[in-house]
C-alpha cells in the first residue's frame, strides 16, 4: 500500500472520532506493509487529556509486539501531532512519522519551530492527504460553532 492508502485508513479512524463527537484525529501503525495498530481520539470518552489518537495508538502498538520500542513501524495520523504527542513518539523511537494536516495551533512546530522534537532517526513528512484532513477537522469545529 502507499502512503495515501495508509492515511485513508486513518481517515477511517478519524470519521470514527467525529462520529462520536471526539475531535477527529486518527492514526494507524504500519510494520512489514500490515497495520498492527488503529486509534482515533478518545479524550472525552475516558475523559483524559492524554488519550491522543497518537497515543492510544503507540500503546495498542508496544502491546501488540511486546516491545516498548518502534524503529521498524511507520505511524500515519491526519492531523500534526502535538507536543505531548511528539514527546511520547520520541520515547518510542518510531522509525517514521507520516501526518496529513498542518496543526498552526497546537502543532509540535509552535513550540519547537524548526527544531525536530524527535528521535533523531525518526524521518518525518506531513502534507499527505492534508486537505482531506483539514477538512474533517474543520467540518467538526464548524458544527459546533
Amino acid at each position: 500500500m502507499t502512503d495515501e492508502q495508509y492515511m485513508q485508513q486513518a481517515l477511517v479512524e478519524a470519521q470514527k472520532a467525529f462520529e462520536k463527537e471526539e475531535v477527529p484525529v486518527g492514526a494507524v501503525i504500519v510494520m512489514n506493509n500490515r497495520i498492527i495498530a488503529r486509534a482515533h481520539n478518545q479524550v472525552e470518552l475516558l475523559n483524559d487529556s492524554t488519550a491522543h489518537a497518537e497515543i492510544l495508538a503507540i500503546t495498542t502498538a508496544f502491546n501488540f509486539l511486546s516491545s516498548k520500542y518502534l524503529p521498524e513501524a511507520t505511524l500515519y495520523v491526519t492531523l500534526e501531532p502535538c507536543l505531548m504527542c511528539s514527546g511520547a513518539l520520541y520515547w518510542s523511537k518510531i522509525g517514521r512519522i507520516v501526518y496529513g494536516a498542518a496543526d498552526e495551533k497546537n502543532g509540535y512546530r509552535k513550540c519547537c519551530g524548526s527544531n525536530n522534537p524527535f528521535h533523531p532517526k525518526t524521518v518525518l513528512q506531513g502534507g499527505i492527504s492534508a486537505i482531506e484532513c483539514a477538512k474533517l477537522m474543520k467540518d467538526f469545529f464548524k458544527a459546533r460553532r
